[in-house]
């Protein structure tokens, strides 16, 4: 799981029906920033499930990859990142953080 911060909504013209109920969002992570450094100037951006209702610039929790689609179990959805939790506060420590860099 990583910490992401959305930054939009996808809109789509036609949705698969086990998508309904939720909404796809644009995030891109935050493990540079949580480190003390610069993000790439080209980060990538990732597109995430979020039934918990998120919104642009919320700092997310996610699970992406076969974790992602695991969550529906038995229900299948085309997912690959998941929105699992809200982030309201987070605190690192310096020597955690020093430990880190």
């Amino acid at each position: 799981m990583h910490l992401y911060k959305t930054i939009g909504y996808v809109t789509l013209s036609r949705v698969h029906p086990s998508l309904r109920g939720g909404r796809l969002m644009v995030a891109h992570s935050l493990s540079h920033e949580l480190l003390g450094k610069n993000p790439p100037a080209d980060q990538d951006m990732v597109v995430v499930w979020d039934d918990l209702g998120a919104s642009p610039g919320t700092v997310i929790a996610v699970s992406d990859g076969a974790e992602a689609a695991a969550a529906f179990k038995p229900e299948l959805k085309p997912v690959d990142a998941y929105n699992a939790a809200i982030i309201d506060v987070f605190q690192i420590d310096a020597a955690t953080l020093d430990k880190l860099k």
